[in-house]
């Protein structure tokens, strides 16, 4: 099939990439169709297959790439010393890093039911890997004496649960700015582990 006049590779696939991962988050991934993404993208719905074999392939592609994103992301910040310090780091990292990519985030809570079970088993074990960066922090916090809570892993999954929510609520120029989001889901954070 001939590429479209003006279509060019580094431009079409992020633009597949870019236009899947809204309509995903917009109808579900059962609801939108190749040619619906093609549409988007103002090619022909055979295109697509030039970039991915197929829907779930594209759908795994942008959750593997969110998730490959964060971990990378997070391995860059810097934790200073102390649990509690790494701790705040990670709060306002997660904000901070996943509030501009909610569409991202939406689709790997929304989305994973959808893949094959070896494509399931990567992203769980990549999501696995950043729960237990928290969870390094919340056991390290235990050890220092500067910590108080029940179930290190649980924790962390209920603080990951509570800072991805503010996605859903969070609008850009509305009443409270992201830093005054991340200093109070902070404070927050640090007497639910009893800091």
């Amino acid at each position: 099939m001939a590429r479209k006049t003006g279509s060019h590779s580094e431009i079409t696939g992020p633009r597949i990439r870019a236009e899947a991962s809204r309509l995903f988050a917009r109808h579900g991934f059962a609801a939108v169709s190749m040619r619906q993404i093609a549409a988007a993208v103002g090619v022909q719905a055979g295109a697509l297959y030039l970039y991915t074999p197929d829907k779930e392939a594209l759908l795994f592609d942008l959750l593997k790439t969110h998730m490959d994103e964060l971990l990378a992301a997070w391995a860059e910040v810097p934790r200073g010393t102390g649990a509690l310090t790494a701790l705040e780091a990670f709060v306002r990292f997660h904000i901070r890093h996943n509030l501009p990519r909610a569409e991202a985030v939406f689709l790997s809570y929304m989305e994973l039911r959808n893949l094959s079970e070896s494509n399931f088993a990567v992203i769980e074990a990549l999501r696995r890997a950043y729960e237990t960066e928290l969870e390094t922090i919340l056991r390290a916090g235990q050890a220092e004496g500067v910590l108080a809570l029940p179930d290190p892993k649980l924790a962390a999954m209920a603080i990951i649960a509570m800072l991805t929510g503010v996605n859903t609520w969070y609008r850009e120029g509305g009443r409270l700015s992201r830093e005054t989001v991340e200093t109070i889901y902070w404070d927050m954070v640090r007497k639910a582990v009893g800091a």
